[in-house]
């Protein structure tokens, strides 16, 4: 049975959890933000989970928290076990990574550069599922019309963190740049 450790980080959005694979090696398989943390969802799925700490997990925790603070960050993605994910997930996953820190793009942007023109309902659902927010910078995703869409944290914490960006937004709550990725 391979044992699984879990690390809290207390941010000015609530708690967040990172759920991981312990091991010499150890690798991040969930992060929760705060909204699903108030579920408990966490708790059910993992029940055999025990707080720990592991230096390579607590420097992707600091990463976390200077990145919230508004640091510029880029995760190195060999701290997340991305082979839980689908292989379109994964796909979706890695465009949205690339999306350099004050930029947005679209679900339907994704899709076209992933081949896929009609998809953008589809990259949503697959950012909706993103098991490691922040790491991968899903809150970066905007609807066409620059609405900002939902995000496991909450929107009020993915307009925060844009604007942490430098990501304008206009008194109805849309995005004003001029920085679309794709």
């Amino acid at each position: 049975m391979q044992r699984i450790g879990l690390t809290q980080l207390d941010s000015d959005y609530g708690k967040i959890m990172l759920i991981w694979r312990k091991s010499n090696l150890p690798k991040i398989i969930r992060i929760y933000l705060p909204n699903n943390i108030a579920e408990n969802i966490w708790k059910e799925k993992y029940k055999d989970a025990e707080f720990d700490s592991h230096p390579r997990i607590e420097s992707t925790s600091r990463g976390i928290t200077r990145f919230l603070n508004g640091d510029d960050v880029k995760f190195d993605l060999s701290v997340i076990d991305i082979s839980t994910c689908r292989e379109f997930q994964r796909s979706v996953l890695q465009a949205e990574y690339l999306i350099p820190r004050g930029w947005v793009s679209t679900y339907g942007r994704i899709a076209k550069t992933l081949d896929n023109p009609k998809g953008g309902r589809a990259v949503g659902y697959a950012l909706s599922n993103n098991p490691f927010p922040i790491i991968i910078p899903c809150h970066r995703a905007i609807l066409s019309d620059r609405r900002l869409g939902g995000f496991q944290g909450g929107v009020k914490m993915k307009m925060d963190l844009l604007k942490k960006e430098g990501i304008e937004f206009s008194s109805s709550g849309r995005v004003i740049t001029n920085r679309i990725c794709y």
